[in-house]
């Protein structure tokens, strides 16, 4: 089967090609598992931390992508929730144990033994793949495989933020970035909490232009000020100068949530700038996000139909993955990229 591996840790201003693309061969699915054949596959931002090393994968060469969308076409052994031919999708959320104190309470995401999806085994950047029956999803009809792609981690995440920042309807929440997953939130917000508006800040005037397009009642450069503070703040960018800048914006007794796996470090003496009395005081809160649980992905993927959330999405063949990653990389975005494979 064809599929694009990353052989070797690199930095994508002076590679621009860290994928290879290669014939491997189909996977067999082990016992509990099945085996699907990929249509689409979304890009995250998480896969420029794994090519650069801020969060490497276990083993290499790997297959990434964790936004895979298929058929069923293959059960291991003892497989009885799926059938053949049932269009199914998989997360970053590969497996956990199922028995430790974080698993047993809902927040498998913080279980030691997490495994994730195109890092620590191989993902969606190929034709085919194996995933454990109990970590694959059903996808509704609403969606097309492209369209479904992105909801599997950038809309996920956005809905597990939503639930950390604790928001209530007709309370100011503030978007940090606005790619894949923020456009995501947005849309969230908009069907859960109407009477709430939302503040966005961009470097990028496209991406201010989409948010107002898509019903941001303001949209700012990431030093601008918005015209009221801010209860709730999400950041999704891989940035700490947004942080900081968040940490001003909030109201007293604001919660700041940080959606990244990892942040950068081009502009980490931006954190010299921290000041307890600007930034922290009055009770301002600061939670990150980690990961994703299994119950996240399936509930955001029922909120999506319901709410009739479709992301903006750009398609790349799956030979173009290393355009689609450089893209990213350049902030040249507009809601989400996803490869299409079959």
């Amino acid at each position: 089967m064809r599929a694009m591996m990353l052989y070797q840790l690199t930095s994508l201003k002076e590679n621009k090609n860290p994928l290879q693309l290669a014939d491997i061969p189909v996977p067999n699915p082990g016992p509990g598992e099945v085996l699907i054949r990929v249509a689409a596959c979304g890009v995250c931002h998480t896969e420029l931390d794994e090519i650069e090393g801020r969060t490497p994968p276990k083993k290499l060469p790997v297959v990434l992508g964790h936004q895979a969308v298929g058929t069923v076409v293959k059960l291991g052994r003892g497989v009885k929730s799926l059938k053949l031919e049932t269009r199914v999708g998989v997360a970053w959320i590969y497996s956990a144990c199922g028995n430790c104190k974080f698993c047993t309470s809902g927040n498998e995401n913080l279980c030691d033994e997490f495994r994730a999806t195109g890092r620590d085994v191989n993902g969606g950047y190929a034709e085919y793949m194996v995933a454990p029956e109990k970590y694959v999803h059903l996808i509704p009809e609403f969606f097309s495989d492209a369209e479904a792609a992105p909801l599997l981690c950038a809309g996920a995440i956005g809905y597990r933020s939503i639930k950390l920042s604790q928001l209530k309807d007709g309370q100011c929440l503030g978007l940090t970035g606005f790619g894949a997953s923020a456009h995501l939130v947005l849309k969230m917000v908009r069907f859960l909490f109407p009477n709430t508006s939302v503040y966005v800040f961009a470097r990028n005037p496209e991406e201010r232009k989409f948010a107002v397009e898509l019903g941001a009642a303001w949209a700012g450069d990431t030093s601008d000020k918005p015209p009221v503070k801010l209860d709730c703040i999400i950041d999704t960018t891989p940035a700490w100068k947004p942080v900081v800048e968040a940490l001003c914006n909030l109201e007293k007794g604001g919660r700041l949530i940080i959606n990244a796996i990892r942040k950068e470090n081009t502009d980490k003496d931006y954190l010299i700038k921290l000041s307890y009395p600007d930034h922290l005081w009055l009770e301002k809160e600061v939670k990150s996000v980690a990961n994703v649980t299994s119950r996240d992905v399936s509930e955001f993927l029922a909120l999506a139909a319901a709410a009739r959330i479709r992301p903006k999405v750009k398609e790349y063949p799956l030979e173009a993955a290393n355009s689609a990653l450089i893209d990213l990389k350049n902030k040249q975005i507009r809601g989400a990229k996803v490869l299409v494979i079959s």
